[in-house]
Parts: C-alpha cells; sequence; structure tokens
C-alpha cells in the first residue's frame, strides 16, 4: 500500500485551472460604487495590471511562467499521503487521501499564490507589498515570498491573531516583514474602529481595509497590495494542488475519487484542490464536494448570497457572494483563518449552482477530530484543517455504515505548530462552541440593505 505518492519536479503543472471558463452560469462582474461593473483600470491602484488581467480571464487554462515555477520547486509538487492509519482506527471501508500542503516553508498552502503575486508585483516594477492575515498563514506566506523575491512587505495582522499567535508574527519578522495588530492607528480605517470599538478582537474585514488603505495611500505608486483568499486569480494559483493530486491518485490506479473536501475561510484552500474535480463533476462524474466552515461564521451555510464589500470600510468593489455583512466581527474562535464574513465569487456561484455542498461544524467537534488525527497520522494540524478532518471522518463513518469502498480526498492545507494555545485550550477544557445567533446575523446582514443583488439563476443540473 502507498503511503506517500510523490511526483518528479517534472511533473509539476505547467498551468494553471480557471474555472470561471467552466462554471455552467456565468460568474457575475464586481461593482463599482454606482452599482456599474467596475473596469481593469479602476483595480490598478490596489493590483498590478498582469494581476488584474488574471482576474478578469475566462481562458480554462492559463500558462505559469518558468520564474514562478522555480519559486514553486522549493516544495512542489508537494506529497499526497493515504491515511491509512486513520482508517484502521475508523474501520471504514472508505480509502482516504490527503494533500500535505504543510510541506511549505510557511507551513501551508498560501505561498502557492504569495510567491505568484510577489513575483507579478515585481515584474511590474512594484516595490512593497501590503496585507492583511488572519490566523497569520497568509502574512507568513506573502513575508516569506517577497524575502526571496526582494520586495518589501508589511502586515496588518487581526488583533485577536496578533495576541493568540505571537511565534506567527515571528515568523514574519524572521523573513523581514514588518508586522501590526488590526485595528491599528496607522490608518484612518483603524483609528475610526478603534474609536468605536476600543476593544475589539478585529476582523479580517478590519484589516483588510487597513491594507488597501495603506497601499493606495503610497504617494510613489511603487506599493500594491496582496490578497491570500477570495478573489478569482488567488484561485487559479491555488489550482496547483488539484491537478497534482490527480496525477497522484492516477499514478496508484485510483479511477475516481467520490468525496472532495477542504476547510474554507475565503475560498482559496478549498478551491485549490477541488476546483479541477468541479470541472470532471461539470463534464458528468458523480463526486461529492464538501466546502467546511465553523458554526461561528457560516458564510456558505446560513448567509445570503448577495453583492457586498470584500472590508469593513467600503474601500473594495461590490462581489457576488455569500456574506454575513461586511461589517460582520465574527467571535474569537481558535481557527482564525475561517473568520471572515464573505465567500469567494468563484466558490459561491459553483454553491448557488449546486455543484457543492456546504457544511458548518462547531469548533470543539473539530478539536477532537484534530486529536484523533494526531493520535493516528501524527501530524498537529492547523485549526482551520481541523474542519476538514471533522467532515472526512465523518464522511468516513457513513462510508461504514452504507458498506460502501469510497476514495475521500481532502486538503491537509498546513500544520498546526504556530497554533497549540488552541490545542492547550481544548485540551483544558476551556473551548466552548460559538453557534452564530440568528438575531446577531441578521443585524450584520442588515448592512447589505440597498446594494445590489446578483442573480440566483442557475442551469438546473444539480
Amino acid at each position: 500500500m502507498a503511503v506517500k505518492v510523490f511526483l518528479d519536479e517534472k511533473d509539476i503543472p505547467r498551468q494553471w485551472y480557471n474555472l470561471a471558463a467552466d462554471l455552467p452560469t456565468p460568474l457575475q462582474p464586481p461593482l463599482g460604487p454606482d452599482g456599474k461593473p467596475i473596469t481593469p483600470d479602476m483595480l490598478a491602484p490596489v493590483f498590478p495590471m498582469n494581476l488584474i488581467e488574471q482576474e478578469v480571464c475566462t481562458d480554462r487554462w492559463v500558462d505559469i511562467p518558468e520564474g514562478i515555477l522555480d519559486l514553486l520547486y522549493r516544495w512542489r509538487p508537494s506529497p499526497l499521503y493515504r491515511a491509512k492509519y486513520l482508517e484502521e482506527v475508523l474501520d471504514t471501508p472508505a480509502r482516504i487521501y490527503y494533500k500535505n500542503e504543510g510541506v511549505s516553508p510557511p507551513g501551508s498552502h498560501k505561498p502557492n499564490t504569495a510567491v505568484a503575486q510577489a513575483w507579478y508585483n515585481k515584474e511590474f516594477g512594484i516595490k512593497r507589498l501590503v496585507t492583511e492575515t488572519g490566523a497569520g498563514q497568509w502574512g507568513s506566506a506573502l513575508a516569506f515570498s517577497c524575502a526571496i523575491l526582494g520586495l518589501e512587505c508589511k502586515v496588518y495582522m487581526v488583533r485577536i491573531s496578533f495576541d493568540q499567535k505571537p511565534f506567527r508574527r515571528l515568523m514574519m519578522e524572521t523573513w523581514g516583514a514588518n508586522c501590526v495588530a488590526s485595528p491599528s492607528s496607522e490608518t484612518n480605517a483603524g483609528r475610526t474602529i478603534l474609536q468605536e470599538m476600543p476593544d475589539t478582537p478585529g476582523s479580517l474585514g478590519i484589516a483588510i481595509s487597513e491594507a488597501i488603505e495603506a497601499a493606495v495611500s503610497d504617494t510613489t505608486g511603487q506599493t500594491r497590495y496582496a490578497l491570500g483568499s477570495v478573489l478569482n486569480h488567488v484561485m487559479l494559483h491555488q489550482t496547483i494542488i488539484g491537478l497534482e493530486a490527480k496525477k497522484q491518485l492516477e499514478k496508484i490506479g485510483e479511477k475516481k475519487v467520490d468525496v472532495v473536501v477542504g476547510c474554507a475561510g475565503g475560498g482559496s484552500n478549498f478551491a485549490g484542490l477541488s476546483f479541477p474535480f468541479v470541472a470532471d463533476k461539470i463534464a458528468g462524474a458523480q463526486i461529492k464536494i464538501i466546502p467546511v466552515e465553523p458554526t461561528s461564521c457560516p458564510t456558505m451555510t446560513r448567509a445570503p448570497f448577495s453583492y457586498d464589500h470584500g472590508d469593513t470600510a467600503k474601500m473594495t468593489p461590490l462581489l457576488p457572494m455569500h456574506s454575513l455583512g461586511h461589517g460582520f466581527v465574527p467571535p474569537p474562535i481558535h481557527a482564525g483563518g475561517l473568520r471572515y464574513h464573505g465567500m469567494a465569487p468563484l466558490v459561491s456561484q459553483a454553491i448557488v449552482e449546486g455543484l457543492m455542498e456546504p457544511l458548518a461544524l462547531h469548533q470543539v467537534e473539530c478539536y477532537e477530530a484534530a486529536i484523533q488525527w494526531a493520535k493516528t497520522e501524527g501530524f498537529i494540524s492547523a485549526p482551520e484543517t481541523s474542519h476538514a478532518i471533522a467532515a472526512v471522518i465523518r464522511e468516513a463513518k457513513q462510508a461504514k455504515e452504507e458498506g460502501k469502498e469510497k476514495v475521500i480526498l481532502f486538503n491537509w492545507s498546513g500544520h498546526g505548530l504556530m497554533d497549540l494555545t488552541g490545542y492547550q485550550a481544548f485540551l483544558e477544557g476551556k473551548l466552548v462552541d460559538y453557534p452564530l445567533p440568528d438575531e446577531e446575523m441578521q443585524k450584520s446582514i442588515a448592512s447589505m440593505d440597498g446594494l445590489p443583488k446578483p442573480s440566483t439563476a442557475k442551469s438546473g443540473k444539480w
């Protein structure tokens, strides 16, 4: 039995896959403040034009430049593992495979797009990048990428994670980045929030506002903003995960995949694994595709599909996505990377289409799954990844009940070695579940009143 499946460097995918080319109901455009579709030049102060071109691209395949491949070779292709030790404990007929994205230098899937974005910015003549980070995985990835490409990097880190995860901040600083807690007193957006809510735990929406403000206010024009999830070009760069997984499964003789699972905050690691399999489903394959989120931030499972801003200060265009409202501040759960109010438009449209079956789980069940994983497979998982593990365990148990051999594939999107305070809280019995109260959700959703509504048209095939 193959426990680990490797690819040679020569087998690395040389193109990214773009789901926008194959969605049965096309993606709806981002809108400006006037409710009209934005033009590429409106994004120019925020992103370099070469990435804007990818954002609006509808080609099915996009070539990966040799310069980016050379950066990716540091850890890619990443190994595919079979979770045989977990299978044995669960006594399941299912075969469970996971893509190990924790082998990258920062320890997560995030560098797949961070190195690409840094490379494209450098090609465009940009000198410094500014961004936000939730749990710190994205900030670490961009700090690493800027370090190896010689760019300056500044990261606004959500306050609750800044306090809970000091070693993530130290990782960023080791790679030369400047990391500050958000909201901060450095930006108008941050100062406004601190005046209103001086004790706020912060949110990704707030940190995004600060980062964009810092980028566009640089009068030299040498600063741009980088985003670790949500946008189309980020989803595109991450599809190298699923494309590699397909080659690896084929290498060991697996004919088909029955279930594909990934945790989803903004959508990038889930999309990276699942989108190549969504293409198969669109073409007729029978695959259950499950994005998993926390019950405290139920974007996909309870929030409406709406046009909304990606940030609290409404500096971003209006995006068609499942959203809890741009002013939403999630409870301070330990899966900081899943505390985002919106979901990637491409993922959201696929959910509307019926191509995916989103699932929300309580954090205690997820930590229980992570502990079982650590005691079988051995790896200590990021709190975000634990949501995928919990869903996989559910699917494996269901396969046992049904007496069916199933192939379950998921994205092990990063290690939890910088997140041990969450494990400590769980082991000491201090972690509790935070199901989002309906009245709180309705209050937050009200912030979208008056905004344009996207079409919920779908092909009706799924």
